[in-house]
């Protein structure tokens, strides 16, 4: 699976488009230095009425949540950046593609004390496939449990969706490839299940949806709140409770959730298979109705107006990103 960035031709900074070869930082910037900046990632889904932009708000919101964890003003309200984020996909005419709305602290201060930096906006968007392979979502991947730990509670703030986070994350995936798999699952300090590398992880248990709960070692998921949503609407009986890592190797079903690996099955753990070793039927069926939903085929759950942030006028229908 090939991991070159395919290139858009703008990136939206601090309220204006550059070319995308200009959106430069300078070496000793925070962001570089020490890793001081938040992050989102967000798919825009191709629909019949037009690019759709799936949980747009709950997406800048969380970014907003982030920024005030780590004292950052961005200096723009949520609806500016949601609306950015629109105009970014419409300036290099995606239909389908991934968004990373960055806040950073830029080039000013030499030591820890982040006063004297300017805090900068940046929103990039580029077409991005399928995260762990084109052929992850039907036939699953391969996972190992990592050597390398989640760090625990209060120490790095997890609820935030930081970048410095990313260092633990990046040793966990480059482990599992040097052994030979797609990806990585973290304990958390207590020896629990936490999370992929990128990624929350579910598994089912003679028909029951089991997810780890959220306890400062792993990331509230915008994708594992809408599974939590969808299998509840299904009528899937749902328990958010602590796994010990044996539970995985008896599991029926595995799978990751996120918004770059989106429903992707799990067809064994440390060479282990699951279940069948293929995409169980729980599993099949909440990707289906994901997948329906983030491409305007179905509508969502009750209650759960907003999720699509249609950003061009296309079938005769049109959401407001602001909605």
């Amino acid at each position: 699976m090939s991991t070159q960035m395919q290139e858009a031709e703008w990136i939206w900074q601090d309220g204006d488009f550059i070319p995308w070869h200009d959106a430069k930082l300078h070496v000793l910037s925070l962001a570089v230095q020490f890793g001081s900046s938040v992050f989102e990632g967000v798919r825009c889904y191709a629909t019949a009425d037009g690019p759709a932009i799936f949980r747009l708000r709950d997406h800048v919101e969380r970014l907003f949540d982030s920024c005030r964890v780590f004292r950052m003003d961005p200096g723009r309200t949520v609806d500016e950046v949601m609306d950015a984020c629109v105009q970014a996909v419409e300036r290099n005419g995606l239909d389908e593609c991934y968004i990373r709305p960055m806040v950073l602290r830029g080039y000013g201060a030499a030591g820890m004390n982040p006063v004297g930096s300017p805090v900068h906006v940046v929103i990039p968007c580029w077409p991005w496939g399928t995260y762990l392979g084109p052929e992850a979502l039907e036939r699953g991947v391969d996972v190992g449990v990592s050597s390398w730990q989640r760090a625990e509670p209060n120490t790095f703030p997890i609820a935030a969706k930081a970048a410095g986070n990313y260092n633990n994350a990046q040793l966990i995936k480059l482990e599992a490839i040097a052994n030979g798999y797609a990806e990585g699952i973290a304990l958390g300090p207590g020896g629990l299940v936490s999370e992929g590398s990128g990624q929350n992880l579910f598994l089912v248990r003679r028909g029951v949806l089991i997810t780890p709960p959220l306890d400062g070692t792993n990331l509230a998921g915008i994708t594992r709140d809408s599974v939590l949503l969808l299998a509840r609407e299904l009528g899937i009986p749902v328990r958010e409770q602590p796994v010990p890592r044996e539970t995985l190797y008896g599991a029926d079903e595995l799978f990751f959730t996120g918004t770059a690996s989106e429903i992707a099955p799990i067809r064994s753990v440390d060479r282990i298979t699951i279940g069948s070793g293929r995409a169980g039927p729980v599993t099949k069926r909440l990707q289906q109705r994901f997948m329906d939903v983030v491409h305007g085929r179905a509508t969502a759950p009750q209650g759960c107006d907003g999720w699509l942030a249609y950003t061009r006028r296309g079938a005769g229908r049109r959401v407001e990103a602001t909605a």
